[in-house]
């Protein structure tokens, strides 16, 4: 029973990382790519395997220090792209 449970859970982070490459808000994205890496990081503790543990720890983690700082509002956009779609730029082009 419990081993059902984690593979629905590591199906749901699976399919959630994917779902994720898609968003737009890049808070939203940064939400559903750390449920889906913490998903996938219960599933990679429950196997054993030390490489897919390392990997899964770090994007939670690179996810959570991004979504924090977008609440914090310390977050710099990475793109260079004059027409640029992130929900920063769209906050500051609706305050000029």
């Amino acid at each position: 029973m419990l081993q059902t449970i984690i593979y629905v859970v590591a199906g749901l982070g699976a399919i959630l990382l994917i779902y994720g490459v898609f968003l737009e808000t890049e808070r939203r994205q940064d939400a559903v790519f750390l449920i889906g890496a913490g998903c996938l990081l219960v599933y990679a503790l429950s196997i054993g395997n030390l490489i897919f543990t390392i990997a899964m720890a770090g994007f939670s983690l690179a996810a959570l220090t991004e979504f924090i700082e977008i609440l914090l509002g310390i977050h710099k956009c990475a793109c260079h792209d004059v027409e640029c779609k992130c929900s920063l730029h769209k906050a500051i082009n609706k305050r000029r």
